[in-house]
Formats: structure tokens, C-alpha cells, sequence
């Protein structure tokens, strides 16, 4: 895999720039993450553009343009510790690790643990922690979190993940039937209860309980 050009890179940064990724820090994020290593196969050319590819297991890597807008409504700060629900390639994760200070992924593919762990490995990401679980219950054994960003749609946001949000924390959720155009909500815990803002219309894989079964 031969890494991308810098002309490449520039066209990569312009396109998530015109659809509305402009902090500083996700851009630096994203351009120091290369999304061709989590890219195998017959797609990997298509790598550096700003569209959904498939993956193993049925899922799909999302578009560069949307993992940066919900990395940044995340509004992570060096010192946070986040979950992601839904590893899937593990370029979102990947993203993540360079802005908090923890990442715990999880993900109800064993195969697809596998694979990003080793990408992680082998980019030396040492502040990941790939786990293999039903993300619809969260991670409460890490609990609680100060972001939590879940790349799957469900129908609600998840209770029990909303109860492992930190007061004054922030989760970013896909909502909506999985065959209709979902909802990107924001999620904001405050002491009173929960503030919840409307970003944009997306669609991701719908948000499956249990484990799969890819061994």
C-alpha cells in the first residue's frame, strides 16, 4: 500500500473542509490518520474519497466528511476518556485517539476487532483498547465517560449508554429505522437531565444487540 500523495492529501483535507469539518484539531487528526490502511481490497484506491465503503462482516467504513463531523461535535479535549460504540475498520477510533487521552472501542465482531487491533498496532495507537461486546450496554465496567460517540443507528439513544455518560458529557447517536434516512443527534448530560440537538440526516447499519457470529 503505497502511502497517499500530497496532492491526494490536500484533496482529502479540501473535501472535508467544504462539508462543514473546520476545527483544527479533527482536520489535524485526519490528516495525521491514514484511512488507506483501513481500506483492504478491491475498494483501496477508493480510499481517499469522501464516501462509505464496504467492509468484512457487512458493515462499512463511513465517509471521511462524516466521521469528521461527528468527531467534531464531540468536542473532545486531550484529557477525555471515550467510548465508541461500533468499531468496525477502526478508522473512526483511530481518529479519536489522537485527540483524547483513552479510546475503549467495542464491537460485536470478533473478526473486525481483530483487524483494527492490528491496524492499531501497527500505526503504534497505544492509547486504544479494542474490546469484543454487545456495544448496545455500553462498557460499565469503564464507566463513566466523558464522550461517547456510537456509529451504528438506533431507534432511541441507548439507556444504558446514556447512563455511562459523565454529567456534562457528550454522545453523538445516529437515530432512526434502519431503512429510512436517520437523524445525527447530539447528546448533551447536564445535571438536570439530557439536552438533545439535531445535527444532520445520515444513515448508518442499524445497531444489532448480541454478538456476531464470525468467530
Amino acid at each position: 500500500m503505497t502511502l497517499p500523495s500530497a496532492e491526494t492529501k490536500m484533496q482529502f483535507l479540501f473535501a472535508l473542509r467544504s462539508r462543514g469539518v473546520t476545527d483544527k484539531r479533527v482536520l489535524e487528526a485526519m490528516e495525521a490518520i491514514d484511512r488507506g490502511k483501513f481500506v483492504r481490497g478491491i475498494f483501496a484506491d477508493r480510499a481517499y474519497e469522501d464516501m462509505p465503503l464496504p467492509i468484512a462482516c457487512g458493515q462499512t467504513i463511513s465517509q471521511p466528511s462524516v466521521v469528521g463531523l461527528m468527531t467534531q461535535a464531540l468536542q473532545i479535549s486531550p484529557r477525555d476518556k471515550v467510548l465508541e460504540v461500533g468499531t468496525g475498520s477502526g478508522y473512526q477510533a483511530a481518529v479519536l485517539s489522537r485527540l483524547a487521552r483513552r479510546v475503549y472501542t467495542v464491537d460485536r465482531h470478533a473478526r473486525l476487532t481483530r483487524a483494527a487491533k492490528a491496524v492499531f498496532d501497527e500505526l503504534s495507537l497505544s492509547n486504544i483498547t479494542p474490546i469484543v461486546a454487545d456495544g448496545s450496554f455500553g462498557l460499565p465496567e469503564q464507566a463513566p465517560f466523558d464522550r461517547i460517540l456510537v456509529t451504528a443507528a438506533a431507534e432511541d439513544p441507548p439507556g444504558p449508554l446514556l447512563a455511562q455518560l459523565k454529567i456534562d458529557g457528550i454522545m453523538v447517536v445516529p437515530v432512526g429505522q434502519s431503512d429510512a434516512v436517520q437523524t445525527l443527534i447530539k447528546v448533551r448530560r447536564t445535571e438536570s437531565g439530557f439536552e438533545y440537538d439535531e445535527l444532520r440526516p445520515v444513515r448508518f447499519v442499524p445497531l444489532l444487540e448480541g454478538l456476531g457470529k464470525d468467530g
